[in-house]
This record gives structure tokens, C-alpha cells and sequence, in this order.
């Protein structure tokens, strides 16, 4: 199956490869990690803090997430504490039944 976000999960695929190794990365996005894990690998990767989450946000479109959302649910971005800061901390899921923090959604490639 085609990605529709190509270059986005090339550079998850790269934060990845240089926090865990190969091996570790790619089981990661076959086997599954939750949201928060994969904004903890971008975090720490070599991309900046914008393009990282940029990246994240764009390549959700690729990823099979569980538990399944259904057809409305809307990103949410949580900010730093400070007033007026932009810089995003976290990301959460909101869907008519409730919200998802970053730990409870799951991202996996689909094979």
C-alpha cells in the first residue's frame, strides 16, 4: 500500500533508527508504539521541534491507530506552560466518546 506521507514517515523512520537502532525501529512501526513514544523518539531526534511534530501530524494518515477512532475525532496539541509559548508538549485525541492522551493511542504501520 502507498504512503500518503512518504517524506513524514522517512523522518520518523530516521529519529527512530538513531534513538533505537534498525532493528528496534522498524519492529516499532510494524508491531506498534503508543503516540507518546513516537513524540518522545521525534523530540529527541535530529529534527527540530516543529518539523517533528509537523512530521507527526502529517503522517497520522499512514498509520493504523487503535483503538479504532471511527470517522470524527480532531488532534489536539497541548503547549508548554508558559505564557504565550507555542512549543508543543504533548498531543492528545478527541473523539465524540471522549479523549485519548498520547499514551492510550497506538500507532502501527499497516503491512
Amino acid at each position: 500500500m502507498p504512503l500518503k506521507n512518504p517524506e513524514a514517515i522517512a523522518t520518523i523512520l530516521s529519529s527512530l533508527r538513531l534513538l533505537y537502532g534498525d532493528e528496534t525501529a522498524r519492529t516499532m512501526l510494524v508491531e506498534g508504539m503508543t503516540l507518546a513514544t513516537l513524540m518522545d523518539a521525534m523530540f529527541k531526534g535530529p529534527v527540530t521541534h516543529r518539523d517533528a511534530v509537523r512530521s507527526i501530524t502529517n503522517a497520522l494518515d499512514d498509520f493504523a491507530i487503535t483503538p479504532e477512532l471511527g470517522p470524527i475525532w480532531h488532534l489536539r496539541y497541548l503547549y508548554e506552560d508558559n505564557p504565550g509559548s507555542f512549543l508543543v508538549v504533548d498531543m492528545e485525541i478527541a473523539t465524540p466518546t471522549g479523549t485519548l492522551s498520547s499514551r492510550d493511542v497506538w500507532l502501527r504501520l499497516p503491512v
